[in-house]
Parts: structure tokens; C-alpha cells; sequence
């Protein structure tokens, strides 16, 4: 029986081969806690260091500013939650004001409802197009003397619209105010060097890239003060408390490194195919409406709406047809509600209720992509033909 082919890396990938065979030794013979004064600790020891040193070069920043945790719901919330607490104890009498807009993670998302219901802070969501895109204008216009934070994703993870966060850091900065970045689903496709978007403060999530489920990173530059959000025996610099997780640390190492190895031509390939998959798909079902922007978006990500359907009962056609895919975040699976990217960007309810994502990873061809399209075509007829 052939495998299914899996067109939903945007929710996880999987374990690259050679990540598990870095990260196995770590697992098993040298299982030591970092922290312990003993051979297996000082193993231990060296190989997290190593990692942290992989991952920096990987993000372009010093090792000490590299803050491992259990993925990138954790790295989201220590950022938001951790600079913004910080910058207040820090500073009292500091304004308390964050920026970001309402296609965010919900990680982003639910840290900024917490800050303003708990710790008294105010939030300004900045309007994004149909495209997805924010207008610097608007993200100048929201900041204020004294922002606290702001925080805009790098790509977006339901229709995968890119985000010129490299301008929007250069005009937070002009504001004196630090902006982080969700990198999670541009791992693996962009650059994501530090000093080039010019950010404070980077999130990354290892299943994502080929590491397993249960480990990511924070990048925080050195000079923000930084409130844990963990507490306990200090570990990370005092920054995220709690043994750390060495064989994921070197999992996430091994694969970011991997990553970056021909990054640029398998970008290149893949947005290729995926102009190609999109333009198949718009012949195929002609009433449909790609989401998000045309060309500034992830190489690996094509989402669309079909008026008329379901997303869901589309989703199980295509999976009949041997094709698995989603209908948006998996961190919403199973809410009944529509997609909040998709009413920001300006759709109503019951068209974004027939959302269909499709993401891949380097290792699907343009071949496989190019026999997809017609498949998408007949599960929204039949899904119709039902309807009606």
C-alpha cells in the first residue's frame, strides 16, 4: 500500500535520520544531567555546549544569548512575557504598551492577553491586508514613546505570508523599542541571522526543521532584561530554570545545521514548484482564492479557500485520495471556530470555514506537487456535489 503523501509540515515534520542518530548517544550511554560534577554530567556539559554554539552560529548571535526551552510556544511566552516583565522591573515607571498584530501565533497571541488582563499593560493589534502583509506605515503609526515590546511573526503560519520584519526592527528601534520575531515557520526556508532582521528576539521550534517534538530556542539579546517565566534552579543563565533537555538541544543543533546546508537553492526549487502547484490548483478549482500574498510567502506553503465546501470534508477527499493536509494552525485543531488569520485578513466566516493549507518539506518534488492538483480539484466537486 503506498504511503499517503504528507502535505502538513507546517504542523510537524519528521525526524531526520541523521538527527536521531546525533541525539541517541544522549538518549542512552551518556543520559548525564549537565549539571552534575561527574563524567556523565561533563559530557553531558559539553554536548549542550556544543549545541548552544551550533544553534548561535545557526541565528547568527553570541552562544550566552541562546536560551534553550520545549519548543516554540515556550520560547514565545518567555519573550513576550519575560521582556515586557523585565522591562518593567527594570524600569517602574516605564509604559506599558505592547504591538503586534491579530494574525499572530496564538502563543503571541494568549501572552499579550495575559500581560494586559494580569499586569496591566495595553495592546495595539496593527491591521494587516488581504495579503496579509502589515504596512510599516501602520506599525509606526501604533508605536508609542515608551513602548514596552512589539512583536510581529517573520512568516505566517496558516497562509505563509513573510513579514519585512528587517524594516519594521529598524523602526522600532528609531521608537527605542525591541521587537521579537515567531521564526518558527521560517526555519528551514529563510535566513534567520539575527543581525541581519536586525531583531532582539527570535523564536525557533525543532519539529519544524527535522527535531523532534519538545525542544526550541530563544534568541534574546544579551543587553534586555529578561524575567523568567520558569522558575526554579536557575539553569540557561537563570533565564529558563529546569534540567536541560541535551538530547533535544543536540537534536535541534543537528538539524538546524543540516538546514542550512543548501538552504538557498532548495528555497529556490521549492517556491518554483509551489508557483507551479498554485497555479494547477486555481485551473483545477476554479472558484478558488489563494490566501495570503502571491509572492512574498513561504516556499513550502500554499492555502486556499473554496466557496462552496467545507475545509474539513475537503481535508478527508483528499486523505481518501492518498493526500494529508490541514485546514490551518494544528494548535486550533478541533475549535469550531474560523481562523483568526483568516477573519483578520478580511474573510468572513463561512468562507473561512472552507480553509485548506498545504505545506511541505525540501523532500517533495515538483512531480508529486504537480499530481496533487487534480486530486484537490475532484475532493472540492465532490465535496459540493454532496453539499448540493
Amino acid at each position: 500500500m503506498t504511503a499517503p503523501l504528507y502535505l502538513d509540515a507546517a504542523a510537524t515534520s519528521a525526524v531526520r535520520r541523521e538527527v536521531l542518530e546525533a541525539m541517541w548517544p544522549y538518549l542512552t550511554g551518556d543520559f548525564g544531567n549537565p549539571s552534575s560534577h561527574h563524567g556523565y554530567g561533563e559530557s553531558a556539559a559539553r554536548a549542550l555546549a556544543d549545541a548552544r554554539a551550533t544553534v548561535a552560529a545557526w541565528l547568527g548571535c553570541r552562544a550566552s544569548e541562546v536560551v534553550f526551552t520545549s519548543g516554540g510556544t515556550e520560547a514565545d511566552n518567555l519573550a513576550l512575557k519575560g521582556i515586557a516583565l523585565g522591562a518593567v522591573a527594570a524600569d517602574p515607571d516605564r509604559g506599558r504598551h505592547i504591538v503586534t498584530t491579530p494574525i499572530e501565533h496564538e502563543a503571541v497571541l494568549a501572552s499579550v492577553d495575559y500581560l494586559v488582563r494580569r499586569h496591566g499593560f495595553e495592546a495595539t493589534m496593527v491591521p494587516v491586508g488581504r495579503d496579509g502583509l502589515v504596512d510599516p506605515a501602520d506599525f509606526s503609526a501604533a508605536l508609542r514613546p515608551g513602548t514596552t515590546l512589539a512583536s510581529v511573526m517573520l512568516a505566517n503560519n496558516e497562509v505563509g505570508t513573510v513579514q519585512p520584519v528587517a524594516e519594521l526592527a529598524r523602526i522600532a528601534h528609531d521608537n527605542g523599542t525591541p521587537l521579537h520575531t515567531d521564526a518558527v515557520q521560517a526555519a528551514g526556508w529563510l535566513p534567520l541571522d539575527v543581525r541581519a532582521l536586525g531583531v532582539d528576539a527570535l523564536s525557533v521550534s525543532g519539529h519544524k526543521l527535522g527535531a523532534p517534538k519538545g525542544i526550541g530556542a530563544l534568541f534574546v539579546r544579551s543587553r534586555l532584561p529578561l524575567e523568567p517565566v520558569l522558575h526554579g534552579g536557575g539553569q540557561e543563565r537563570g533565564r529558563r530554570s529546569g534540567t536541560e533537555n541535551v538530547a533535544g538541544a543536540v537534536a535541534l543543533a543537528t538539524a538546524a545545521r543540516l538546514s542550512m546546508a543548501g538552504q538557498e537553492r532548495a528555497a529556490a526549487a521549492a517556491a518554483a514548484a509551489r508557483d507551479a502547484f498554485i497555479a494547477a490548483v486555481l485551473t483545477e478549482a476554479p472558484d478558488a482564492q489563494l490566501t495570503g500574498h502571491p509572492a512574498a510567502r513561504l516556499p513550502g506553503t500554499a492555502s486556499f479557500v473554496f466557496p462552496g465546501t467545507n475545509g474539513e470534508a475537503v481535508l478527508l477527499e483528499l486523505e481518501r485520495r492518498g493526500i494529508v493536509s490541514s485546514s490551518g494552525s494544528a494548535c486550533a485543531a478541533g475549535s469550531e471556530e474560523a481562523s483568526h488569520v483568516l477573519l483578520a485578513l478580511g474573510y468572513d466566516e463561512e468562507l473561512a470555514r472552507t480553509a485548506v493549507r498545504f505545506s511541505w518539506g525540501s523532500e517533495v518534488t515538483a512531480g508529486q506537487l504537480a499530481a496533487v492538483a487534480p486530486a484537490v480539484g475532484e475532493a472540492v466537486r465532490t465535496v459540493r456535489g454532496l453539499a448540493g
